[in-house]
């Protein structure tokens, strides 16, 4: 994006994590600020029934970084990330799930290796899960075998 907004934006679907939203925008600004990005952090509430919401508008009047959009019903993941894709006006965009599993001290080296080691995508990957053991499984239980 030649006229991008933004060095950076943080896309961040969100269902029921009204307790961890405080602490990750803290640590956004900690591993950011000192970088000198300009960032927008998108946070896409994806049908949350507790107050994940009234979180994000809290923090949102408090730090002009922090920005969100609601959904009146759980659409899943796709469709937050899709939305925030579409909302996102910074030259990187980068991916971060909201219960604190994903590190924002990766953020400036995956925005180097954007901007100047010239990838055009960077994946990363948990090395070590901090998941209930219950988690993996629920995530691929829909496997389709060969007949």
């Amino acid at each position: 994006m030649p006229n991008s907004k933004y060095d950076i934006s943080i896309v961040i679907p969100a269902k029921d994590e009204e307790e961890s939203l405080p602490e990750l925008c803290q640590w956004i600004s900690r591993a950011l600020t000192p970088h000198g990005f300009s960032y927008e952090v998108i946070f896409i509430d994806d049908g949350s029934t507790d107050d994940t919401w009234e979180v994000i508008a809290k923090i949102s009047t408090e730090d002009s970084h922090i920005k969100g959009i609601r959904f009146n019903r759980n659409y899943g993941k796709s469709a937050a990330l899709q939305t925030g894709f579409r909302a996102a006006a910074g030259d990187v965009i980068i991916t971060m799930d909201a219960d604190l599993q994903d590190s924002p001290d990766e953020v400036p080296d995956l925005y180097k290796m954007i901007k100047q080691d010239g990838y055009h995508l960077v994946s990363g990957w948990k090395k070590k899960r901090n998941d209930p053991l219950s988690k993996p499984f629920r995530q691929n239980s829909l496997i389709k075998l060969p007949v």
